[in-house]
């Protein structure tokens, strides 16, 4: 895995993808914190959450070659017969990314510090609104990844990636669409449990699990719906809230405000997607 990770982050500063990806997060962040927090606002936070827009544009940027380049390339036969586990692949691969990224953010750690030069200013919820960021784009990163490793192209990665997180970005406004009715939620899970099956048939090219996955999840959605449709009332829009990463982070980021629950999901969502990689990866290497 080191070896991996060593090979890895030196790609990204042998060419200009590192360096440019440090001074744009840099250069916008710096222009924010001079605008917010140098004038008017002593909390960070409400520059980092200002600045989460930035996500959009660089983590695709940034995740589309970690694994669709070494497809391209065909490179990726020699890893699939390394020594080197998968597992070990992939984490070596995301720790160099978020090594990428925590570059920048440990600059932004000194800037509480300037921020203290001219005022009283609470560390311990600074430092939470980093870290909450730093999370994030970590969450970020992780999605960016395992879309890098399901083509071949980086620039379909780079736009699907951009796509989902953009949606993610937009899933409040999304969820606002959907009536808080328990039967709009019903319907709602119905058709987005029977979207997930088929996509997961045509990628196993199976029929019979998918359908059986689609009757047992409609069976005790339904279940539950008999006994208790008040539970339905707004459940599928809270759920599409749930999905937009950086409202998740509010509290934290913005508030700087300990919250182990954004913590778990955070970790939650890192690990299930570089899963997800493996899995992909995996799937190729059989193939």
């Amino acid at each position: 895995m080191i070896a991996i990770y060593k090979k890895e982050l030196k790609s990204y500063f042998t060419s200009m993808m590192g360096y440019v990806f440090v001074a744009f997060v840099l250069v916008v962040v710096g222009i924010y914190f001079a605008a917010y927090n140098l004038n008017a606002y002593p909390l960070i936070g409400y520059t980092l959450y200002n600045v989460t827009f930035l996500f959009l544009i660089l983590v695709p940027i940034l995740t589309m070659r970690s694994i669709a380049e070494e497809q391209r390339n065909k490179t990726d036969q020699l890893l699939y017969t390394s020594p080197v586990s998968l597992i070990s692949i992939v984490l070596g691969k995301f720790l160099a990314l978020i090594s990428v990224f925590g570059i920048p953010v440990l600059v932004i750690c000194f800037y509480p510090q300037i921020l203290n030069q001219y005022g009283s200013v609470n560390m311990a919820m600074s430092y939470l609104a980093i870290f909450g960021f730093f999370l994030l784009g970590c969450a970020y990163i992780a999605i960016g990844m395992f879309i890098s490793s399901i083509t071949e192209s980086q620039i379909i990665a780079a736009v699907i990636s951009f796509v989902v997180l953009m949606a993610s970005y937009q899933m409040e406004g999304i969820a606002s669409f959907f009536s808080d009715t328990a039967w709009t939620s019903l319907v709602a899970f119905s058709i987005l449990f029977l979207v997930v099956c088929i996509i997961y048939g045509m990628a196993a090219k199976n029929v019979v699990m998918p359908a059986v996955l689609f009757v047992i999840a409609e069976s005790v959605t339904g279940g539950i719906y008999l006994m208790n449709p008040v539970r339905f009332e707004g459940a599928f829009a809270a759920v599409l809230k749930k999905l937009n990463l950086a409202g998740v982070s509010y509290n934290m980021i913005q508030s700087g405000i300990l919250d182990f629950t954004n913590i778990v999901f955070y970790f939650s969502v890192i690990g299930f997607f570089l899963f997800l990689t493996v899995q992909s990866i995996k799937k190729k290497r059989w193939n």
